[in-house]
């Protein structure tokens, strides 16, 4: 690691001072302190799942929210979906939602004990919302609910933010070697099609999981 990258990772991990738990994230809902939340699936996400072939492939958006991309998988078609949010209160909305509809699945859990195999796994404002030194926990998470030839795919951050987190933000340089011990990385570019006040500060990535 080089001394920009130890620079920025100590300024991550002197930001998060707080308990980033369930306690905090039902504090955020309950406060209406939801500004992760733009209304809609977002586009690079909406547009990926569009050329998705199995709309039966069992999918996870863990850390959902609103789970607006949720929402647009099962109006494109797709059949098995497993939403994960740590927050009563988000569960709660969601249950209401999506409430008779027997093709998605809604559990209120900490991500980092879930079990399951997946398909596909989507990525977004999730990441960003953890602890830094939590990351490599991710990435071996992720790798363990993959099934053998899933895939991890969504959106990054790609600035640092001059605030404290979360969010907490980070590069590609800083991504990969998180990822690379566990995940082949299909593709980390910047994105094309972001929301306009997240212009220029994300990547979509594609990764597959390295034979176990």
């Amino acid at each position: 690691m080089s001394h920009q990258q130890e620079k920025d990772l100590q300024c991550c991990i002197t930001q998060c001072d707080k308990p980033l738990d369930r306690d905090y994230w039902q504090a955020q809902w309950e406060e209406g302190q939801t500004g992760w939340d733009i209304g809609y699936a977002s586009p690079a996400i909406a547009e990926f799942a569009d050329t998705w072939p199995d709309k039966n492939a069992a999918v996870l958006i863990p850390g959902c929210g609103n789970a607006y991309e949720a929402e647009h998988l099962l109006s494109t078609g797709f059949t098995n979906i497993t939403l994960i949010d740590i927050a009563p209160a988000a569960v709660e909305r969601l249950k209401k939602k999506f409430e008779g509809n027997n093709q998605i699945r809604i559990l209120c859990e900490d991500f980092f004990n879930h079990q399951g195999k997946y398909d596909l796994i989507l990525e977004q404002t999730f990441f960003c919302a953890l602890p830094p030194l939590r990351r490599k926990e991710y990435a071996v998470k992720m790798f363990e609910l993959l099934s053998e030839n899933g895939t991890l795919a969504g959106l990054l951050f790609d600035k640092q933010f001059d605030r404290e987190g979360p969010p907490f933000g980070g590069c590609p340089c800083e991504y990969k070697p998180i990822f690379e011990p566990y995940f082949n990385i299909l593709l980390m570019e910047p994105c094309t099609n972001s929301i306009e006040p997240r212009k220029d500060s994300e990547v979509f990535f594609i990764m597959k999981p390295k034979n176990q």
